[in-house]
């Protein structure tokens, strides 16, 4: 096969990712048929998908976490040293967990990515914790300056999208966001 805007040999796309993107399609196109079949409204269907454990510990905190990622696992280490940093800087954090997995399961028609616009006009304070959540999991960084805890770097979920193509710097220059301040004398 060539490419006819250059005659180069056009390269082809691994056959492994081609057959795990056809089944992925395949399984949710038989999902979705599925709860068709039985009849059960789209805002039932959802609400199935997530039934996070009571309460707002570590399980709670995780399933929370894969909710809001969107992924279907996550590192357990990373998982609880973030639950631990979390909940040392707010001591409402345990409690709001739980809030927020009972929010979710009353709104499971609401996308992960708009979940805090979302809470925005509901709680705040939720929509406050869910951006908590998502900065430990996605720059590994807990609290506010000065006293900033880094729980991950290397592990941090903002690499992964160019894992392929980025080496991660092995090293930090100074304290995290060093470079948004303005040098001195200047």
């Amino acid at each position: 096969m060539t490419d006819a805007r250059t005659s180069q040999p056009r390269e082809r796309e691994p056959a492994s990712a081609r057959r795990q993107f056809l089944v992925g399609a395949g399984a949710s196109a038989a999902a979705l048929a599925f709860t068709a079949a039985i009849g059960l409204p789209f805002t039932v269907r959802c609400a199935f998908a997530f039934a996070p454990p009571a309460g707002g510990g570590l399980d709670a905190f995780t399933a929370l976490s894969q909710q809001l990622t969107g992924r279907t696992s996550l590192n357990a280490t990373l998982a609880s040293r973030i639950y631990d940093a979390l909940s040392k800087a707010d001591s409402a954090f345990v409690s709001n967990v739980a809030a927020l997995n009972a929010w979710l399961k009353t709104h499971a028609g609401v996308p992960s990515d708009t979940v805090t616009a979302a809470l925005a006009s509901d709680d705040p304070r939720l929509a406050k914790t869910v951006g908590h959540v998502m900065r430990a999991w996605y720059l590994g960084l807990v609290g506010e300056l000065p006293t900033v805890q880094v729980v991950a770097y290397e592990h941090a979920l903002m690499f992964d999208p160019v894992h392929d193509v980025l080496t991660i710097p092995s090293y930090c220059r100074d304290v995290p966001f060093y470079w948004a301040q303005k040098p001195a004398g200047v």
